[in-house]
């Protein structure tokens, strides 16, 4: 079987791993082509990883023949960027959040749709070794009560995401829809209302402090998450409560633990593993051997629509319904 040929756009900080992995782990893919504005930078590393380098992806669409495109830019650039792919017969891999809005995510998937392409959606915790590990043990503690997730970290040095035109959003839609997308994931629910609260102690534009609780469904189940880069550490905090016990994690420090009365006992968690090389072996295996992907277009939405409604309850102060993914 041939190397899928793989076009990266945006090789900042993030998208440079992209880069890495597909170059160093992933034989079954070649790295083509990447893009970055920073021209002197994007040509530094197009050189060592043995690419192409473009400074405009339109260019890069227009002259190479490629399979698929990695797409690790500001989600406020994704729909540009979605119907150039989708108009060149190249299938997408979009780092999360999908979109800025739940309008703009049903534009794209309308794209996606017609053009025949098809895409995955980069919610790369998914493939976290705690995460798997606690997902793999909820039968053990019975029905689900509720769950619990806190993602910190410390306030981010890129500029961009303080500015809402570039960003489209704060905290609540670039890391939350992380714990937003766990929450649908470990529960096999929906979340169909939010109570949300957020603040800004760092930034200026958009909001880097958030609370919120949910009501998921059916049957009804209680959910809560907080998010923040407002902190000098980092924590990625996973309680589930059932009938029969807990569990507890923390993704970022690598723990799982079932609890059940006093005692605690550890979770065999495999070792840790690159996130974002899973998430591409996944959707260069998906493409290579006609199989659905595991993190769908419609995914990527209802975590926007979830991140929606938040925005709406922490502005109006009231709960708010999350938008149903038509």
């Amino acid at each position: 079987m041939n190397p899928l040929r793989i076009g990266l756009i945006g090789a900042g900080k993030h998208g440079s791993r992209y880069a890495k992995h597909i170059v160093e782990d992933l034989p079954q893919a070649l790295l083509v082509s990447l893009c970055r504005r920073d021209q002197e930078a994007g040509q530094r590393l197009a050189a060592t990883y043995g690419c192409a380098y473009y400074a405009d992806y339109r260019h890069m669409l227009a002259r190479e023949r490629l399979d698929a495109v990695a797409v690790v830019v500001p989600p406020a650039r994704h729909g540009e960027i979605v119907a150039a792919a989708c108009r060149a017969g190249v299938h997408l891999l979009i780092e999360k959040p999908f979109a800025v809005s739940v309008r703009e995510a049903r534009r794209l998937r309308h794209l996606i749709t017609a053009s025949g392409v098809r895409c995955m959606v980069a919610h790369t915790l998914r493939f976290n070794s705690v995460v798997q590990a606690l997902k793999a043990h909820i039968a053990a503690i019975g029905p689900l009560h509720s769950l619990y997730l806190s993602q910190r970290f410390e306030p981010s040095p890129l500029v961009w995401l303080d500015r809402i035109t570039e960003s489209g959003g704060g905290i609540i839609l670039h890391t939350g829809v992380h714990s937003f997308d766990l929450l649908r994931y470990l529960s096999e629910r929906e979340v169909d209302t939010v109570w949300c609260q957020s603040s800004r102690l760092f930034t200026t534009e958009t909001e880097d402090h958030f609370v919120m609780m949910c009501r998921l469904r059916p049957p009804p189940l209680w959910g809560a998450v907080m998010g923040s880069r407002a902190t000098q550490s980092r924590s990625g905090l996973i309680e589930l409560a059932g009938e029969q016990g807990q569990l507890l994690g923390d993704h970022t420090h690598g723990y799982a633990y079932l609890i059940r009365g006093l005692e605690r006992v550890p979770l065999p968690v495999a070792a840790p593993v690159p996130t974002v090389r899973e998430t591409l072996r996944a959707f260069i295996e998906g493409l290579q051997q006609h199989t659905p992907f595991p993190i769908s277009v419609e995914d990527g939405i209802r975590a926007i629509a979830i991140a929606e409604a938040c925005a709406r309850s922490a502005t109006s102060g009231q709960p708010a319904a999350v938008e149903e993914v038509l």
